[in-house]
């Protein structure tokens, strides 16, 4: 993977550090704890320049000069440049990711049959669609509604009500958030809620996560229309 720059600014001053991009994202997103995304041991005020980081300043702005401790905070808390060959490779990815869901997914509802994947890919390069780099769960409403302009596609969505004992909520809640329509708190501390999920392969998703925080405990119960 190519090189890039990351970067921080604190307390007024500029800090960089060169760095294997692959690395440093996995580094910073938490997906690795390898520490050896470092190209170059140094750390610099102006990368391009080549001018060093003093250790005055590093100690100012990070209580220490040693330079992984402080290439670590530069990457953990700084902002890591993407090149262009990154960008398109994730946009790609994303593409694919929401090509293969739809085309599992969705369905022409003038015939019930599914779109091609082809059928799909073109309808979404016609419209332009700009992919979000976030779970397709929580860009998919937008996408359709997009898409439906051009090309006749709908998903089935369940209704569910989903009562969670009060022990679970915590972890719950953030699983059914994206989904839910309303909720009511119990007097016994239990939640209530009522959620909208698209059928097939997502439907499946969300009942392994919710049944993996809750240990199966959650009732569940379809609203029929």
């Amino acid at each position: 993977m190519a090189q890039t720059t990351a970067r921080l600014k604190k307390v007024g001053k500029n800090f960089e550090i060169i760095v294997d991009l692959e690395k440093a994202l996995k580094f910073k997103k938490g997906e690795s704890s390898d520490r050896n995304f470092l190209e170059i041991d140094k750390i610099f005020s102006d990368s391009k320049k080549g001018l060093n980081a003093s250790t005055k300043d590093m100690e100012e702005a990070f209580g220490k000069s040693e330079i992984n401790a402080v290439a670590e905070r530069i990457v953990k808390e700084g902002e890591i440049l993407l090149n262009q060959d990154y960008r398109d490779e994730e946009k790609e990815k994303k593409m694919n990711q929401i090509v293969d869901f739809l085309s599992r997914s969705a369905v022409d509802p003038q015939t019930g049959n599914p779109h091609t994947p082809e059928r799909i890919r073109n309808a979404l390069s016609q419209i332009q669609m700009n992919l979000k780099n976030i779970p397709i769960e929580e860009q998919i409403k937008e996408i359709i509604e997009k898409l439906s302009k051009i090309l006749p596609i709908k998903l089935e969505t369940k209704r569910i009500k989903i009562t969670i004992p009060a022990i679970h909520t915590g972890k719950a809640y953030g699983i059914i958030n994206p989904y839910k329509e309303k909720e009511n708190w119990l007097s016994n501390g239990d939640l209530e809620v009522i959620v909208s999920v698209f059928a097939g392969n997502q439907l499946f998703s969300f009942y392994d996560k919710l049944n993996s925080v809750t240990h199966g405990s959650a009732i569940t119960e379809e609203i029929k229309e």
